[in-house]
């Protein structure tokens, strides 16, 4: 799987200098670059038919499950609950010096993550997170998958609004990712959505 777009929207505070944020950054490149289809192959496939109908398409979240494994293996925690009222949890977090970093990786539909960055900059700015990123598909990716899920194109007319933000925030990081296949073929099985993604590493 191959990273396509990458948006920095706060970097506040120096957090990009330290070590810990290499950390952070190493092994949110490396979730993304362990995922594979078909298993084995090196490479991240999808199988080539759109997702426009119930039963077609590609599956989404064994796709995150596979991320999510690679972390957990890393020393992050999964479903992490941030303890702030109507926030709720987040997919994944790294404990930095009594603050968590955090990671969502995209399953639903554009709503969805407006809700994930919304979370993740309203925890930036009352101090609970040092930091959070957003993993969705590209455009490109999208159409292979279930039908509408959130991707980088349609929230980056956006980016102003949560850029703004960062006026407000003395430290952290809010990061944008935008992922896609390396290649798609009718030679290789469908993702199906009750896969489990260690299939996928």
């Amino acid at each position: 799987m191959k990273i396509v777009k990458s948006k920095i929207l706060i970097d506040k505070g120096g957090f990009s200098s330290l070590p810990s944020w290499q950390r952070i950054r190493s092994d949110v490149l490396q979730a993304i670059a362990s995922i594979q289809w078909p298993p084995g192959s090196g490479a991240f496939v999808l199988y080539d038919e759109l997702g426009k109908r119930r039963g077609e398409g590609n599956g989404v979240k064994p796709i995150k499950d596979a991320c999510m494994l690679y972390l957990r293996e890393q020393g992050w925690l999964l479903e992490y609950d941030l303890g702030l009222p109507g926030i709720g949890k987040v997919d994944a977090v790294y404990l930095v010096d009594g603050k968590q970093f955090a990671l969502e990786w995209e399953t639903g539909n554009i709503s969805s993550s407006h809700r994930s960055l919304n979370k993740m900059a309203l925890a930036m700015l009352k101090g609970t997170l040092i930091g959070g990123v957003l993993i969705l598909p590209s455009r490109i990716m999208y159409r292979y998958l279930t039908d509408r899920i959130g991707n980088f194109e349609e929230i980056t007319p956006y980016f102003p609004l949560w850029e703004a933000l960062g006026t407000f925030v003395n430290i952290g990081i809010l990061w944008v990712i935008a992922i896609e296949q390396d290649a798609v073929s009718k030679s290789v099985p469908r993702i199906e959505k009750g896969r489990d993604g260690r299939a996928l590493m």
